[in-house]
């Protein structure tokens, strides 16, 4: 009885040290946790066309769009269920809109980057897709089993992407890449630079004011077309026609009938010739130089310390002192040899100066005295090879 009822006092006091500190949770209510997210809303006022949006239109967004990155205006709910009206309100409301937030978690927080996944218009809206979706991918393999065993294990990734619905009034009007993105404006900023503008803000101001106004100088090169007329429309490469030396040349086309279609033409990197054929005009041809090669970033060399300076009006260089350590002012005391090449001179030898007299063929041959005396040797060193008591010798070795 002793025994139980210290047993009992034990498990009592071991409840009563671990309990506390194993079931204290703290619960955040929705408040809190969505006390920061931003809800205001200011609508757009953008005038749209009125005509229905055609099949190239149509070709026209889903290539100016998809992959087109930004940053969030404001905090994204994972999922489906973001309504944009255009020129209109936000749905669904404040309130909803944090409790969303809440019950499915955040995609992207305001500034965060987000990717235009996927684009598909249909009706009166446009769906954007972003970070991915809202859905993860469908793959029929996996619903295949051989032996109970699936052929594609699912590898438990979640969707954490977004889905923004932008909904016109009747039906999707002719509207342009742009003026989408003005209208997503309260949600996503597409004005940040891209490459291309932030290129063209390092450009002298003609070429600048040239890409700013979409126009292309006979000069140009493919980067600075592409910041000015974006992707052309089509290529065609074809061979100049009376060309000895065989060139060839890259034409790039925007626009179509009956719009102002444009035929540029390079070869190599720059642009050689610029065609504009407007509805009803002629055909403007420009094949003259329109800028110099010192405008094109890369051409642009500055004189740094060191390089010969134009001197004179006719062009003469001169070149500049050379480096020493003398003050400035103060005399050389000797002549300055400095550039030019010094050979070493030849010293005296009397043995390869002396002239050799032509061998004596009328007396017996006799062999040389270095070759007739005896070698001689020490031990433990080489052997001689010069004669007894040669001063070049080591004196170990005379």
């Amino acid at each position: 009885m002793a025994l139980h009822a210290r047993r009992c006092a034990l498990l009592a006091g071991c409840l009563a040290i671990t309990f506390p500190t194993a079931c204290q949770v703290f619960v955040v209510g929705e408040k809190s946790a969505t006390a920061d997210i931003a809800t205001d809303f200011t609508p757009t006022n953008l005038p749209l066309p009125t005509e229905q949006l055609s099949e190239r239109g149509r070709r026209e967004l889903v290539r100016n769009l998809e992959a087109e990155q930004g940053f969030a205006h404001r905090a994204l709910p994972m999922g489906a269920g973001v309504t944009l009206h255009a020129n209109g309100a936000l749905s669904p409301g404040a309130a909803d809109y944090r409790k969303m937030i809440y019950e499915k978690g955040q995609s992207a927080a305001p500034g965060d980057r987000v990717i235009i996944t996927a684009m598909t218009i249909k009706g009166d809206r446009i769906i954007f897709d972003l970070n991915g979706g809202p859905y993860a991918k469908h793959r029929f393999l996996s619903h295949i089993q051989l032996n109970d065993n699936p052929v594609v294990a699912s590898n438990g990734e979640q969707p954490m992407g977004a889905r923004v619905t932008l909904v016109f009034n009747g039906s999707v009007p002719e509207i342009s890449a742009p003026e989408v993105k003005a209208l997503l404006d309260p949600v996503i900023d597409f004005g940040v630079k891209s490459s291309e503008q932030a290129y063209a803000d390092t450009l002298p101001p003609k070429l600048k004011e040239a890409i700013s106004a979409h126009e292309v100088l006979v000069g140009m090169n493919h980067r600075m077309v592409l910041a000015a007329m974006g992707a052309p429309e089509s290529k065609v490469r074809e061979q100049q026609s009376g060309d000895p030396n065989g060139g060839r040349y890259e034409e790039w086309i925007y626009g179509h009938v009956p719009q102002t279609v444009r035929f540029i033409r390079f070869v190599g990197d720059r642009v050689t010739v610029v065609e504009i054929a407007a509805l009803g005009k002629p055909v403007e041809i420009h094949d003259k130089p329109e800028i110099q090669d010192s405008d094109i970033p890369g051409n642009m060399r500055e004189i740094a310390l060191g390089d010969r300076k134009p001197d004179g009006p006719e062009g003469a260089t001169a070149q500049p002192a050379p480096p020493s350590l003398r003050k400035p002012g103060e005399a050389a005391d000797v002549p300055s040899t400095q550039g030019q090449v010094q050979f070493p001179k030849a010293k005296n030898n009397p043995v390869a100066s002396a002239p050799t007299d032509p061998p004596d063929t009328t007396g017996p041959a006799t062999a040389p005295a270095s070759q007739s005396a005896p070698q001689t040797t020490t031990r433990g060193g080489p052997p001689s090879l010069g004669q007894t008591g040669d001063p070049n010798q080591p004196p170990h070795l005379q």
